[in-house]
Formats: structure tokens, C-alpha cells, sequence
């Protein structure tokens, strides 16, 4: 009888959701743009500072931040077409590519006001320690790239690596390999699973009787464990800043926090095209105590929307106890149900007029036995 219930609770919620999305959407671009300053962003090691035989980073200044993800993503590159050109297939481009955008749309500045840090008539590169996005972030870029480094990818580099801290809230982070792996080890580990396979993965495309399907499926899966582990790892260390934020800011970064439990359930393809596609309904800057959606004049009909379907998403979350997250990860441990699932958002943005049908394949999922994959 529960079970039916919140059964009946997920069908109310996706027709709600359905309704949000049917307004015609606006012609986009196919293809996105990199992110903001992509061309100065450091590209290998040496390109940061070296003192005492120890490469040091900051991970306060948003060039350097992104430069893990570059190299990340120049590491992992495949070896092979299907990363597409200029390794555009790469999943590691999501991270980048949110990075950005918390970038541009200001949510890493000093959101206290407390100083100029991150904002145009002070250190616009400055990353700071009180933004929460910023502390979120932290754990999707420091965190992945020293895991790289403990999974033996830069192994080349005579010299060892130091993260900076920062001037505040030093105890919420690590700074070293060693130092993440006694105090984070568990998140790290699974950085490292992701990474370790990921090499593995590489190798096994240049063989004939390796399904790339296959292999992809099983990196997103590596991947999306380890990104759920630092989305858990971070929340309670970055709530605090929470008080810095509007009211309607702090509902976007806790649902948004909500989404992406949802999102990893399908296994999306964070690649570049499909993480640009994605992200461009998200709100272009932080929201004020005066913005309610779906009202917010200056925003885009597609930015007020999706603020309002994350929303009840957030709150169908809480008012079941994460049943509904539980009813949406059961019609998702098959391929097909994931499949289906990557296609409904695709549809969201690109094809409304589907998302109703999708839907209803989805809930049919519901109803028929499920055997966990993972």
C-alpha cells in the first residue's frame, strides 16, 4: 500500500513536471562554448609555481582551479573517435563546463560581501572560501585530480603537488595526496576506482572485441559513484556558508544538490555537448531575496522553469523521506531504464512534446521486476 502511494506521488510529480516543460523551447545553438577564459587556463604542471621541488596550486584562483580539470581532461583523452574531436566525448567536460558557469554567473565570489574576492572592481579570479558552490566544487576538482595522481596518472612529474589552502575554513579541506587519503579517503578511493578504469578502459579500445558501449556504461558508472561520494562529503562541510545566501539562492543550491542525485541515476553522458545543452536552462546569476520563479522578469523562460521543477523535485524528495528518489533509481538498474531516462532530459530541452510519452515509459519500469546492475 506504501509503495503504491508513493508510487501515485512519483506519477503526480512527472505529470507536474510535464506540464512545466511543454512551452515551446527556444532555438539554441547545437553546439556550447568553453568555459570562460578557457585559453589562460594552465595546461600542464609546469605551468604552476615550483618552490622547493614542490608544485604548488591554488585552488582559490579560478584559472588555476580549471587548470585541474584541464589537464584531467588532456590525461584521460581517448585514444580513439569516440572521444570525438578535440576530445569532446570526454565525460570529465561536465565538471569543467559547471565550473564555468558558477564562474560567470558569479557564484564563487565573496558572497558575505565581506571583500572584493571574485567580484569585477577587486580580484575578479579570486575563488572565495565563504561561496558555497565554491566549497561544493572543491570536492570535483582538488579532490579528483589528486585521486588521478594517487592512481598513477602524471606519474612522470618529478616533483610532489601542494594545494593551497585557504585564508578561512582550512579544516573543511585536504591539501596533499596523503593528506586527502587519511582524511577523505573513502571519496578518494572512489576517485581512484574511476580513474584506475578508466585507463583500463582506454586500453581496452583498441580492442576489436571490446564493446564500447560496455565500457562506456561501466565508466559513468565509476564516475557517478565518485561524484555522488563528493556531493556527500561536501554538504556537511560547506552548510555553514549556506547563511551567506538569499533565500532563493539557498532553495536553488539544495535542490540543484538534489537534482544531481537524480541525474547520476541515469547515467547522463557529462560530455561537452551534452552537459552545454544541459546547463543552459540554469540561471545566468545568483538569485536575490526578490526572485520567486517562475516570475523572475530577467530570466528566461527556460530559467524559471527549470528553478521550479527543481524545486518540487527537492521537495516530492523530502515530504517521501527520499522514497522518490528511491521509485526513480528503481526505474533506472536497467541500460534500458538509464537509456530512457538520458533521453527524457535530452527531450526537456530539446523536444517537449515528448516528455509526456517518456515519462509514461518510465513509470511502466515501476511495475516490472528489477535486477540491479551495479
Amino acid at each position: 500500500m506504501k509503495n503504491h502511494v508513493l508510487f501515485c506521488l512519483l506519477k503526480c510529480f512527472l505529470c507536474l513536471l510535464c506540464l512545466s516543460n511543454c512551452e515551446k523551447s527556444q532555438d539554441r545553438k547545437e553546439d556550447g562554448d568553453y568555459p570562460p577564459l578557457w585559453n589562460l587556463v594552465p595546461e600542464s604542471l609546469k605551468d604552476f609555481t615550483i618552490q622547493d621541488n614542490r608544485t604548488i596550486i591554488n585552488p582559490w584562483n579560478y584559472l588555476q582551479r580549471m587548470g585541474l580539470y584541464k589537464m584531467l581532461l588532456a590525461a584521460t583523452a581517448e585514444p580513439t573517435a569516440g572521444a570525438g574531436s578535440n576530445n569532446s566525448g570526454n565525460f570529465l567536460w561536465g565538471l569543467a563546463l559547471q565550473h564555468g558557469w558558477q564562474f560567470q554567473t558569479g557564484r564563487l565570489s565573496d558572497p558575505s560581501s565581506s571583500s572584493l574576492c571574485g567580484y569585477q572592481n577587486g580580484d575578479n579570479l579570486c575563488i572565495s572560501a565563504r561561496s558555497w558552490w565554491a566549497c561544493m566544487n572543491y570536492f570535483l576538482a582538488v579532490i579528483p585530480f589528486l585521486a588521478a595522481v594517487n592512481a598513477g596518472y602524471f606519474a612522470d612529474w618529478p616533483f610532489a603537488i601542494d594545494i593551497s589552502p585557504p585564508a578561512e575554513f582550512r579544516e573543511d579541506f585536504c591539501y596533499s595526496v596523503d593528506d586527502c587519503q587519511s582524511s577523505m579517503s573513502k571519496v578518494m578511493e572512489k576517485w581512484k576506482r574511476f580513474f584506475e578504469y578508466h585507463k583500463i578502459s582506454n586500453t581496452n579500445h583498441n580492442n576489436v572485441t571490446t564493446s564500447l558501449i560496455i565500457e562506456e556504461d561501466r565508466v559513468l558508472h565509476y564516475l557517478w559513484t565518485a561524484h555522488e561520494a563528493s556531493i556527500g562529503d561536501a554538504l556537511p562541510k560547506c552548510k555553514q556558508r549556506l547563511q551567506y545566501l538569499s533565500s532563493p539562492e539557498v532553495n536553488f543550491a539544495v535542490s540543484w544538490a538534489n537534482a544531481v542525485e537524480f541525474i547520476a541515476a541515469t547515467r547522463f553522458l557529462t560530455n561537452f555537448h551534452q552537459t552545454s545543452l544541459f546547463q543552459r536552462s540554469l540561471p545566468h546569476r545568483m538569485l536575490t531575496e526578490n526572485d520567486y520563479a517562475p516570475s523572475i522578469p530577467d530570466f528566461s523562460a527556460e530559467e524559471n522553469r527549470t528553478l521550479q521543477v527543481l524545486n518540487w523535485i527537492y521537495k516530492g524528495n523530502y515530504f517521501t523521506g527520499k522514497r522518490l528518489l528511491d521509485l526513480w533509481r528503481n526505474s533506472m538498474c536497467t541500460k534500458a531504464g538509464k537509456a530512457k531516462g538520458r533521453l527524457l532530459m535530452r527531450y526537456m530541452q530539446t523536444n517537449p512534446a515528448m516528455v509526456f510519452p517518456g515519462m509514461f515509459a518510465l513509470l511502466t519500469e515501476l511495475n516490472k521486476d528489477c535486477i540491479a546492475e551495479n
